[in-house]
């Protein structure tokens, strides 16, 4: 038994969602999400509750079960609230800037690297140390915020380099003389 495929997604006021076969639309204030189910899993939409069952007690229809239902819960919350990741950039002359939909990096290489948004994420830089990024899709906010960290990934003897804000990064001891 799934603890969290058995708990059903509420809609909250605002939010609405429709199911087409093993595809369910959900809208909000902030966007439309869809999301395709694999055939192990039974979709239901009723009284603004949507109900995620399992075809079955096969292990892929379990693990199905779960999964599904945590992708209709992230889609509700993406088009309500939305998603958003925090990064923080350490290091001497390492700053971040916006030039319209670009974010402009200085990280100590030869050159500037310069990172465009894709559709559906906004990227902002509130201090030339600080960089945010928003969406309704959470993966796909993940997945900027991860290719961002890529560039300059923090290194255990200093510190320096882009992280996610409150990340911990375990540092090492220096050479011995």
């Amino acid at each position: 038994m799934s603890r969290i495929g058995k708990k059903p997604v509420e809609l909250p006021s605002g939010v609405s969602a429709s199911l087409s076969g093993q595809t369910i639309e959900v809208k909000g204030p902030k966007g439309a999400q869809t999301f395709t189910a694999t055939d192990d899993v039974t979709l239901t939409v009723e009284d603004n509750v949507v109900k995620v069952e399992p075809r079955g007690k096969s292990k892929r229809a379990r693990q199905q079960w779960g999964m599904s239902r945590t992708m209709v819960a992230n889609m509700v919350q993406g088009v309500t609230q939305g998603f958003k990741k925090e990064l923080e950039i350490q290091g001497v002359g390492y700053r971040a800037q916006m030039q319209g939909n670009t974010l402009k990096l200085n990280l100590g290489y030869s050159h500037d690297v310069d990172f465009t948004a894709p559709e559906g994420v906004t990227i902002t830089a509130p201090k030339q140390t600080e960089i945010v990024v928003e969406g309704a899709d959470a993966q796909a906010v993940g997945e900027v915020a991860a290719k961002i960290r890529d560039w300059r990934r923090p290194e255990p003897y200093k510190g320096k380099g882009i992280r996610y804000k409150g990340e911990f990064i375990f540092r090492k001891e220096g050479k011995k003389k």
